[in-house]
């Protein structure tokens, strides 16, 4: 029964996902259908967390929106996540970033990683 799963599992993966980690500063393409039509949109923000492994991946992105909090969880290998881009990589220490919901401003920010 395991085998038969992870067979199911393993065809829906994408190919390609580019190689983020937490801290990073993302852009995801978002498709989103509206009626007929179908469009992209557009949600930069760090990356908070990201969780399970395989066709489960999940993580979510955080961005700041008129002086409020958004965030938002996306299945890696969803069809309706069209790419992921990295904007910059961020430099922590942690594999969950959930103390930024309590900062404003310069304070949430995260340190960029110089290669």
């Amino acid at each position: 029964m395991n085998d038969i799963i992870k067979n199911i599992e393993a065809t829906q993966l994408k190919e390609s996902v580019p190689e983020f980690h937490v801290g990073d500063t993302v852009k995801v393409y978002n498709k989103i259908k509206e009626g007929n039509r179908e469009r992209i949109q557009v949600f930069e923000g760090t990356v908070l967390k990201r969780q399970n492994g395989g066709a489960r991946e999940t993580f979510t992105v955080r961005k700041n929106s008129n002086g409020i909090g958004v965030e938002k969880t996306w299945p890696v290998h969803s069809p309706f996540v069209d790419k992921i881009e990295v904007v910059r990589r961020g430099k922590v220490r942690r594999a969950k970033l959930n103390y930024l919901r309590d900062r404003v401003g310069k304070a949430a920010k995260v340190k960029e990683l110089v290669r």
